[in-house]
């Protein structure tokens, strides 16, 4: 940031966060809101605004810990200062009183030497259960990838267009690209820019996905002829991109129970081309729509409803917005979605289990506990589903675990389970 900040500008950061620190709603949701109602802030102060709402979201406990009353303002000016480079003298006109003194210190604190708890930056609830698998020293690496921004990955729709030229249309659009280090469907951009407007997103020939979803539709390995069941759709990415995997044939169902997910998915659908896709709403794991293809699929995607922990470094706001009675609930429904999917399999057919969540009770403690219940499944080795399509992932051995520190995508979890022919 050059020159002095703004009184207005800052005044729009402290009440962003206002609104946004509740989470009354999705931090993404809440600034969206705030941008329409504030139409007179400008691309640039609309950026530093996100920027310092989502820094602040970040390292929300290591920052209301070093600030006097955890107010909006002072969390503003900590994170501007401390955390986001801006030098003191650029907030000269803004800070009160004993301000900058407290920014001074702030400024000169060594931040290693703070608690664990304060480092990490994560909940207790969630360390905790971290520390059932992992070293505090992984902990905190892996905490650490999580303060940071995501990287814009992109998958290319092959139907459309082939890695290499998407790669060089971005080299001469002004926007470079490179190949993702796993998928070989994706694009990961050197600096995230907007794609809404650009011929390729707009002609369908790519989408925005990260690569770590993209490992996961990978696991699925769609046929042509299949019947396929994407179980909870969201908004439709591993959909679109099974539908692409199927060459457009076979006949693949997108459910989800919210109608306002499956309008999201509408125009990504006509984007991409694809005829084999049909969105439906479903009421729940027991509606007549799911029933009546019990044991008629060949390939069942469960992208199960989790706490998110793995898209921190999107969705920093989870941190607050979940909780253990939450998790709880979670774990209830995805076991309810888990065997209703299950019972479409056919013989011989696969179902593919994930979660975005970084938690064991959320992944394999389920997964195993349904194996226990249903000697009818067996696990296959997602290193040897991906090994097949030429993907080596590091440390996917029976299950897909994907870390944001070893693999630099978000956090997932994966496993491939086959009922039995």
């Amino acid at each position: 940031m050059a020159g002095a900040l703004s009184r207005p500008v800052f005044e729009a950061i402290v009440h962003a966060l206002a609104v946004v620190m509740p989470g009354r709603s999705p931090a993404d949701v809440a600034l969206k809101h705030f941008f329409r109602d504030h139409r007179a802030l400008g691309s640039r102060d609309r950026a530093l605004l996100a920027d310092t709402v989502y820094s602040v979201l970040r390292r929300r406990r290591l920052l209301e810990a070093l600030t006097p009353s955890a107010t909006p303002r002072e969390l503003a000016l900590a994170s501007l200062v401390r955390l986001q480079g801006v030098g003191l003298g650029q907030l000269d006109s803004l800070v009160r009183g004993a301000e900058h003194d407290w920014l001074a210190a702030l400024k000169a604190r060594d931040l290693d030497a703070l608690p664990f708890e304060l480092r990490a930056d994560l909940p207790d609830w969630v360390i905790a259960r971290l520390r059932r698998r992992h070293g505090d020293e992984e902990i905190l690496a892996l905490a650490r990838a999580l303060q940071h921004p995501a990287p814009l990955d992109l998958r290319v729709n092959t139907l459309k267009a082939p890695r290499e030229a998407v790669l060089e249309r971005l080299e001469r659009d002004g926007t470079p690209g490179v190949p993702t280090r796993f998928s070989p469907l994706g694009v990961r951009l050197r600096e995230k820019v907007a794609l809404n407007q650009h011929p390729m997103f707009l002609d369908g020939a790519v989408e925005v996905q990260d690569e770590g979803s993209q490992l996961l539709g990978l696991l699925v390995e769609p046929r042509r002829t299949d019947l396929v069941v994407d179980f909870c759709a969201g908004a439709g990415g591993k959909t679109l991109q099974l539908g692409a995997a199927m060459g457009s044939h076979g006949r693949l169902y997108a459910w989800d129970v919210s109608d306002k997910r499956l309008a999201n998915l509408t125009p990504r659908l006509r984007r991409s081309g694809l005829s084999n896709v049909h969105p439906q709403r479903i009421a729940g794991e027991n509606d007549t729509k799911v029933k009546r293809l019990r044991g008629k699929v060949d390939r069942v995607l469960v992208d199960a409803p989790c706490t998110g922990l793995g898209t921190l470094r999107r969705n920093p706001d989870l941190k607050t917005r979940q909780t253990e009675a939450g998790l709880a609930e979670l774990g209830a429904k995805q076991w309810a979605i888990l065997e209703a999917a299950a019972a479409l399999v056919k013989p011989g057919g696969r179902l593919v289990y994930g979660t975005c969540s970084l938690l064991e009770e959320e992944n394999e403690a389920l997964v195993e506990r349904f194996l226990a219940a249903h000697p009818e499944f067996e696990p296959l080795d997602c290193s040897a589903v991906l090994a097949r399509q030429g993907i080596a992932v590091p440390g996917c051995e029976r299950y897909l675990r994907l870390l944001p520190h070893v693999h630099d995508t978000d956090g997932f979890f994966a496993a491939v389970l086959q009922r039995r022919p």
